[in-house]
């Protein structure tokens, strides 16, 4: 199993899919955004060869060189995105989740009225500039796995309960049921409509946040790829804390002023702490917000870690990912030990690659996903429960050991030390998800 991620480029082309023009290209090598660009003859090579099979009512959906991956998707027959990556271990299950998150985001930032019905491809072009930002991060290496799992990218706080209750009040307060607490692009918590968000808006509006520059607060509007994809909504962000933004998905109402008296523009610079925790006494952020200041504080370690401190993990454990299938949320880690090798960066390529393999090859289609063929009906009678997988050699204290285990609508991966025996495997990961089971 290679490392996803590793040094390799990648190239993402839109083009408008009528005439074929391309509406922009984003590269990135070894994780980092590039100014690499494909040649124009390339392109339309790759765009040729498409357009070609469909006119012989032919699907070209990916293909393979020896060392280059490339997909192609189009959307209402108006778009079409093809990626190309060199990067080791690259998959197709990868690069086609990529592509829906890609033009998930296109549709968020634009609306799909753009992107259906092109007048103008010029204009069409500068509109596609607002998005760079979010789809160049999903080109980048990133501590979430949304884009991959396409589950809501989660935290556990230590006193859950105290701000889900601030939380709920604040969002009847302010009038709109979507609110939600966000700490580096992962979810603290949120009201239950906020929960109730199709997909790819539940994973896209909290990775939005997550990638937009420091200020005290943002009013942007967006459209919901799923729920309204050509009426905007307004999605309003107040800074807490440095990296903790508390989200709201409303109408015209409220006003920002209502919410924040002491910020009166979205261009606000960010001030040195805590901005959004004014002393106005109208404010609605102090009156729900200030008595948790020490709540928010102790969210700001989850970003990277995701499970409260202290929370008991075997020693074995180098990363983790549990995925909640139906409720299409995940927890996702590689900070349970962090003194060890491999890096964290290598421990989420061996965590995402696995998690490709076991999705495309052993477990069940997750929810939402294709419908199975007639011909695999008997295969999914014999459905593995679990799996595991030595990276390296199988030699006592070398490589590393990957296990992942589905029961009910759980599944868990777990990257493990070498000194993990692969007999007591399924054991570990059993033992790991009832201890995470009341968390997700």
């Amino acid at each position: 199993m290679g490392e996803e991620g590793t040094e390799g480029t990648v190239h993402l082309l839109c083009l408008a899919a009528s005439s074929g023009v391309p509406l922009f290209c984003r590269s990135s090598r070894g994780g980092a955004p590039a100014r690499q660009q494909l040649p124009f003859s390339v392109i339309g090579s790759l765009n040729g060869v498409h357009m070609f099979g469909q006119n012989l009512e032919v699907q070209l959906s990916s293909a393979r060189t020896e060392n280059t991956t490339v997909v192609w998707k189009s959307f209402h027959d108006s778009i079409t995105l093809i990626v190309l990556s060199s990067e080791e271990g690259t998959s197709e299950l990868r690069l086609e989740r990529l592509l829906q998150m890609v033009f998930g985001a296109m549709v968020l930032l634009l609306g799909l009225e753009e992107l259906t019905n092109i007048s103008n491809v010029e204009r069409l072009k500068k509109e596609l500039r607002a998005s760079y930002r979010l789809i160049d991060s999903f080109l980048a290496d990133s501590e979430l796995i949304g884009d991959l799992t396409q589950c809501v990218d989660c935290v556990v706080p230590p006193e859950g309960s105290l701000l889900q209750e601030a939380l709920s009040g604040f969002a009847e307060a302010a009038g709109t049921a979507f609110v939600s607490l966000v700490v580096s692009g992962r979810v603290v918590v949120a009201t239950e409509s906020w929960w109730r968000l199709g997909t790819p808006e539940a994973v896209l509006l909290p990775w939005l946040v997550g990638s937009l520059p420091p200020q005290a607060a943002h009013d942007y509007p967006v459209y919901l790829p799923h729920g309204s994809p050509t009426v905007p909504h307004r999605l309003l962000t107040l800074t807490l804390l440095p990296g903790l933004e508390l989200c709201l998905l409303c109408g015209p109402r409220p006003p920002l002023s209502q919410l924040d008296p002491q910020v009166n523009s979205a261009r606000v610079p960010p001030p040195p702490y805590h901005p959004a925790l004014p002393s106005a006494p109208s404010s609605l952020l102090e009156r729900w917000w200030q008595p948790m200041l020490e709540p928010l504080k102790a969210c700001l370690p989850l970003g990277p870690r995701a499970l409260p401190a202290g929370f008991p993990l075997h020693t074995d454990i180098l990363g983790l990912l549990l995925l909640h299938l139906e409720l299409k949320r995940c927890l996702f880690t590689v900070e349970p030990s962090g003194d060890k090798d491999p890096s964290p960066e290598q421990r989420r390529c061996l965590l995402r690659s696995f998690y490709t393999l076991v999705t495309a090859m052993h477990f069940p289609p997750e929810p939402g996903q294709q419908e199975e063929k007639v011909e695999d009906a008997a295969h999914r009678a014999q459905v593995p429960r679990a799996c595991y997988l030595v990276s390296g050699t199988e030699e006592p204290g070398t490589g590393w050991r990957l296990v992942a285990l589905q029961l009910g609508p759980r599944r868990l991966l777990l990257l493990l030390s070498a000194q993990s025996p692969s007999h007591g495997l399924r054991s570990l990961a059993t033992h790991t998800l009832h201890a995470l089971t009341p968390l997700l």
